[in-house]
């Protein structure tokens, strides 16, 4: 009942998306999208916050809210286990000063954190914190991007992000010479132009609640959601930062044809 209650709250100010568990023993991961900023069927940022909601939703014990932004109601942040991050430059807005403290707290709990794509961003005055929080940070003022195909490579099959899914070659943005925490474990690569660059790794926060937190650079087109192996590495990074177990052939992914497909492009009317 708390769990609908908190669902109608939060859909008065932003848009949700709420599991289907109700227990207030389910896991609640909290996933956040920002309104589009780049040329439609890249950087969907809502759309595929629902559909990997529509994921994780098929691992048991597992609630999925989806919301723009930042919850507006702080009472949606209870009982969070992880905060996941497929938006524009996401450590401006954690990090921003409406919101930092509710994150910090949440970061000193144990709170798991996960940045996609353009979300591993952070103005460089904000790109020390953000760094210490996601274990990896893009900026322009180091970092460049290129597109391209090649095939991506596990460093660590053991891991369980890398459960049930085999390298294979994705045709992505890639984002070049992200800065790292010393602490932080590069997990896939991908070379570009003779030299491998990292696209997945993992942190592990220390602290007296020791957090995780998962950054991934991939994720610009949104053909690239319509992979299985690709949802699947997904939501298995999302899954550990939540400190759920990741099933051993990884977590179930399959979502029907109406959960992957974009709705039609919006019309631009012509001056």
């Amino acid at each position: 009942m708390f769990a609908r209650l908190l669902s109608a709250a939060v859909l008065t100010c932003a848009v949700v998306s709420s599991g289907s568990a109700g227990e207030t023993s389910a896991t609640k991961i909290m996933l956040v999208g920002t309104q589009p900023d780049h040329p439609w069927a890249t950087h969907m940022y809502l759309h595929e916050c629902r559909m990997l909601a529509q994921c994780l939703r098929l691992t048991p014990g597992v609630e999925a809210v989806v919301v723009e932004d930042w919850p507006r109601d702080p009472l949606a942040l209870q009982r969070v286990t992880s905060l996941v991050y497929y938006s524009r430059p996401a450590g401006d807005i954690v990090l921003s000063q409406g919101h930092r403290a509710q994150f910090e707290k949440l970061m000193d709990e144990g709170t798991g954190f996960v940045a996609i794509h353009w979300a591993t961003d952070a103005d460089p005055q904000r790109g020390a914190d953000y760094l210490n929080v996601l274990g990896g940070w893009f900026n322009f003022a180091h970092s460049g991007l290129k597109i391209t195909t090649g095939p991506l490579r596990q460093l660590n099959q053991d891991h369980p992000i890398c459960r049930g899914w085999k390298e294979y070659p994705l045709h992505d943005e890639i984002y070049l010479n992200l800065k790292f925490h010393q602490q932080a474990r590069p997990l896939v690569t991908i070379e570009v132009d003779g030299k491998d660059q990292t696209v997945a790794w993992t942190f592990e926060r220390p602290g007296p609640h020791p957090g995780r937190s998962f950054g991934t650079t991939l994720g610009h087109f949104h053909e690239n959601f319509e992979i299985e192996a690709f949802r699947r590495f997904l939501v298995n990074g999302i899954l550990w930062t939540a400190k759920v177990d990741v099933p051993p052939h990884g977590a179930a992914v399959d979502v029907g044809d109406a959960d992957l497909k974009l709705p039609p492009e919006p019309k631009t009317e012509k001056p």
